[in-house]
């Protein structure tokens, strides 16, 4: 609850009411837990932004189903239970759905099959949602961001056996800023699929 409650404060301090709930996502029923929450404190839900995630790196030969089992229930069951249980409070307020998902789509490489395949499929959890969701108004955007300067990269760099450099990935301020920009459109546009990557910086002659 300590980060969570960090991130609390600061929305606090920038004059936004919070109302922050710790979740186990690996439980079915984080979802309808969430969901009795939010009814005490009875407030429209106008976004729903699902950017949790879990990263495992293994062979195909040395991955096991516990792995296989964690990641879809954090990476895909989870958004899925959590999106289903809000979805009326969401169309209700014709709100936006968004999705941090990963560039591994473009790129899976070895050792992260498990995770790519959970991605893939959150990428299509989303396509098919926003054909049934947006005739009532709602949006649903995926983003899909490069290497970011988060916890989870720098454990990927040190399972790779390479040097961390946060200040040569993506911030998460600038996927932040991205899906803020997406989410101010007129309802008359729709951002459907962000891909967003670390900027290739040459040297100045």
């Amino acid at each position: 609850m300590g980060k969570l409650q960090e991130v609390a404060e600061l929305a606090g301090a920038a004059g936004v009411k919070s109302f922050p709930v710790a979740l186990d996502l690996r439980d079915p029923c984080a979802g309808a837990r969430l969901a009795e929450r939010l009814k005490l404190w009875g407030g429209p839900v106008e976004f729903l932004v699902h950017s949790a995630g879990v990263m495992s790196s293994a062979r195909i030969e040395e991955a096991t189903l516990e792995q296989f089992t964690n990641l879809l229930a954090v990476n895909l069951l989870a958004p899925f239970s959590i999106t289903k249980h809000l979805l009326d409070k969401i169309c209700a307020t014709r709100g936006q759905i968004i999705f941090i998902n990963s560039s591994i789509l473009q790129n899976p490489s070895a050792c992260t099959a498990q995770y790519a395949a959970t991605k893939h499929a959150l990428k299509g959890f989303a396509d098919a949602l926003r054909q049934e969701v947006n005739p009532k108004g709602v949006r649903v955007i995926s983003v899909y961001p490069g290497r970011t300067a988060t916890p989870l990269q720098a454990w990927v760099s040190q399972v790779q056996a390479r040097p961390y450099v946060p200040e040569s990935l993506l911030q998460p301020e600038d996927v932040a800023e991205t899906v803020v920009n997406a989410i101010a459109l007129p309802d008359t546009a729709e951002v459907t699929d962000i891909m967003i990557r670390p900027a290739k910086k040459h040297p100045i002659a």
